[in-house]
């Protein structure tokens, strides 16, 4: 059983980080009214500011604000500002005892996928998979439902995923129950072969991502079988594949396609069509809680992720 985090309280600080790309500072900067909306109070790290390159400062400033965040008593959630790229550039030196020593919400998605996984498997901490300040909640596209889901950090909350939020299809049937893992399918790849390789032996694989065409996907999911990922897997849920644009050819496999080749006769439940990831509105979810995936009602039941 995992470690879930305490629930939030009107009054409560947030840290806010960047461990990856620098996020837009006048995005950030509108995020904050909906923190207020929320009661909550802000911290920012240290670096927030920095830019190193396509990095939010050097590797130790980076990692400096997020073991400064989980050490600091006065902070009692941490949500990121953005994503974009780095945060495995550290994840091998993060003190991934002090966090398990420190438990609080944890959320972000993407990029901070990495981050999940590493504190999933070490730490054994239920981390959030939700919009970030920077990259969605500072931008005029930020939906309603996407601002609702937060709520699931001040009350323990049943989540429900039926076709009333988004239309969803059967890959494989069938019904599997088991802890949620995963995130961005980019970086679950990056995982393979290292000491934060994602875990899938018995649980329901999550996977999202941008920007990729389907031979991309493709080529990701393809490693990820012969590793055994699927194999182990007790079910697939598909999010966002969203901003598919075709670069190299025209002649391409859709991506439905694609999830057909590799879940079509997978013999557990695989279903397409949430909308969670680079999308709006994005439903965030707890990682590392029991959920149940039904792919002949196509359903995803989702246990709390605060204590």
């Amino acid at each position: 059983m995992r470690i879930r985090p305490k629930r939030l309280q009107p009054g409560d600080t947030i840290g806010i980080i960047a461990p990856s790309s620098p996020p837009n500072q006048e995005s950030l900067e509108r995020s904050l009214t909906f923190l207020e909306q929320l009661g909550l109070k802000w911290k920012f790290g240290k670096h927030i500011n920095n830019t190193y390159g396509y990095l939010a400062g050097t590797d130790d400033e980076r990692l400096q604000d997020m073991e400064d965040m989980f050490a600091d008593p006065s902070i009692n959630g941490i949500i990121c500002a953005g994503g974009g790229y780095g945060s495995a550039r550290f994840t091998d030196r993060l003190d991934l005892q002090l966090i398990r020593e420190n438990p609080k919400i944890f959320w972000g998605f993407s990029d901070i996928t990495f981050l999940h996984t590493a504190m999933g498997l070490y730490s054994n901490l239920v981390t959030f998979h939700g919009p970030m300040l920077a990259s969605c909640v500072g931008k005029d596209t930020f939906h309603e439902l996407s601002a609702k889901m937060f709520m699931q950090l001040f009350e323990p909350m049943e989540l429900h995923y039926t076709e009333d939020i988004s239309p969803l299809g059967t890959v494989s049937g069938d019904v599997a129950q088991g802890e949620i893992v995963g995130g961005n399918l980019s970086l679950l790849a990056d995982t393979m072969g290292t000491k934060f390789e994602v875990e899938t032996k018995g649980k329901l694989l999550f996977i999202e991502d941008v920007g990729e065409e389907p031979y991309r996907v493709d080529g990701m999911l393809n490693q990820l079988r012969m590793a055994g990922s699927f194999s182990d897997a007790a079910g697939i849920i598909i999010g966002d594949f969203s901003e598919i644009e075709l670069k190299k050819t025209k002649n391409s496999l859709t991506m439905d396609e694609v999830f057909d080749h590799y879940f079509g006769d997978i013999g557990k439940p695989a279903v397409k069509g949430f909308k969670i990831g680079h999308c709006e509105p994005h439903f965030a979810i707890p990682l590392g809680v029991e959920a149940k995936l039904d792919g002949n009602k196509k359903t995803l039941t989702i246990l709390p992720g605060v204590e």
